[in-house]
């Protein structure tokens, strides 16, 4: 029904304009409240779409076409259809990054203390960070429950660490509010996190911890091995149902 309507319903976003008469650099701000309170949906719903269907997006079309999935529901949800601007969707996409920043800050400190690395300025301890770091990137053996028997693997407990404070951490989170986009557990998301312990592990392997853009032309290559790697391995595991196993507890964890 609502479809049906679009035409009748078209509503477009008012956006204000400096005291000269000019217009300037779009913000959430800029909106009116009838649009503004579909942005900021359509925000949340995009950063869900971003992290669960294409984390690096191999190009900006992939991404637009999310943009515009998500304002279409957010415009759903509000029962209105407000059309979206260029600028609305330039607002949208630079939430991929914003996403990338967020999780990685998050999952430095977690990352830190779950595998022991230790700030100091002691030559014994930069060698011992160094050595932690060297070993947990051989094999990406930190993807294991056990990392120094190499058992359990895709059972780090970092990984629901890491998934319980991005999108779980209340009951007004991305991962409770728009639980679909993570019931079960995502492929996309669980790469996205083993490639976030990697990077924050990355920060550490000259011993002093450094700090490592997380970007794609940085990232999204490792985040493609995370990926493939994990369709492999439910490929070799597929009568047992071990991946579909781990998306379904990280999902029912961390609800």
């Amino acid at each position: 029904p609502l479809d049906e309507t679009l035409d009748d319903a078209m509503v477009l976003p008012k956006i204000k304009k400096n005291s000269d008469g000019l217009r300037h650099r779009m913000k959430a701000s800029d909106f009116d409240d009838v649009s503004k309170e579909i942005f900021v949906t359509a925000t949340s719903i995009f950063r869900c779409l971003i992290v669960s269907q294409a984390p690096f997006p191999e190009n900006v079309a992939v991404e637009t076409q999310l943009a515009k999935a998500a304002w279409h529901e957010a415009c759903q949800i509000k029962g209105i259809n407000v059309k979206l601007t260029p600028s609305g969707v330039k607002m949208l996409l630079t939430r991929t990054s914003q996403v990338h920043g967020e999780l990685k800050t998050k999952m430095r400190s977690l990352t830190a203390s779950f595998f022991g690395f230790w700030m100091s300025n002691s030559n014994n301890v930069i060698r011992q960070n160094r050595d932690l770091a060297e070993s947990l990137k051989d094999g990406s053996v930190f993807a294991f429950k056990d990392w120094e028997s190499k058992k359990g693997i895709y059972k780090t407990e970092l990984l629901q660490l890491g998934i319980n404070v991005m999108w779980f951490a209340n009951r007004h989170d991305e991962g409770v509010i728009h639980h679909k986009y993570f019931n079960p557990m995502p492929v996309e998301v669980i790469a996205l996190v083993l490639t976030t312990i990697e990077c924050c592990i990355d920060e550490w392997l000259q011993g002093l911890k450094e700090d490592i853009k997380f970007t794609s032309a940085t990232y999204g290559t490792v985040y493609h091995g995370h990926f493939g790697s994990l369709q492999r391995f439910n490929e070799r595991t597929a009568p047992y149902k071990l991946l579909d196993k781990i998306h379904v507890n990280l999902h029912d964890v961390a609800r």
